[in-house]
């Protein structure tokens, strides 16, 4: 495709089979490619926004494709669809139905019973997510805007401010955001919360 990819640290690199799956010719620049997908992404944001989600619908595995397939569907063919490849985060790729189907399952059984605050459920969910990821990439962007849709449409609360700083970009903000993920994944969610309304 020409194009060469630069990963920051925390980010998914692609293999060759996936980044052929780009939807948009003659993008020189990883710029570009970010350029495309923050539009993409913006118009996910407006659509979750327009709507109203029950909770058996937000926590089923057709909704987690459908968010992604919004997110990335006009740049990448394979939005929406999980992983076929291992990569460097996550869990092996066959075990990700499984997996996520357990999470759905606790998720709902959170909202239900509401059994975390509206944040806390929120974040708990997105970063079981991550951990899983699902997709080739886009992972941590997808599970933002689900925690955003579980705390305002699901919840009533405002959506996160995730620190108010672009998280795809090498700066304090990221780095701050990987420091409450890898307290969160040694058990500790308190930064991360700290860090999704700062």
């Amino acid at each position: 495709m020409g194009l060469s990819f630069v990963y920051l640290p925390g980010q998914t690199p692609l293999d060759e089979s996936e980044a052929e799956g780009l939807r948009i010719p003659g993008i020189q620049t990883h710029a570009e490619l970010d350029e495309f997908e923050q539009q993409n992404i913006e118009e996910a944001m407006l659509w979750s926004l327009r709507r109203s989600f029950r909770p058996a619908e937000v926590f089923s595995e057709a909704f987690i494709r459908r968010v992604h397939q919004q997110m990335f569907g006009n740049v990448w063919n394979w939005a929406g669809e999980f992983r076929q490849s291992e990569k460097n985060l996550g869990i092996n790729r066959w075990q990700i139905p499984g997996a996520l189907k357990c999470l759905l399952d606790d998720a709902l059984y959170w909202q239900q019973m509401q059994v975390y605050s509206p944040d806390e459920a929120a974040l708990r969910f997105k970063h079981r997510l991550v951990s899983i990821h699902c997709f080739c990439n886009g992972n941590g962007r997808h599970s933002r805007l689900l925690a955003d849709i579980i705390t305002s449409k699901l919840r009533g609360q405002p959506v996160f401010s995730w620190g108010r700083g672009n998280l795809a970009r090498q700066g304090l903000a990221r780095s701050a955001y990987l420091h409450a993920l890898r307290a969160a994944d040694a058990g500790d969610i308190v930064p991360l919360l700290r860090f999704a309304r700062s």
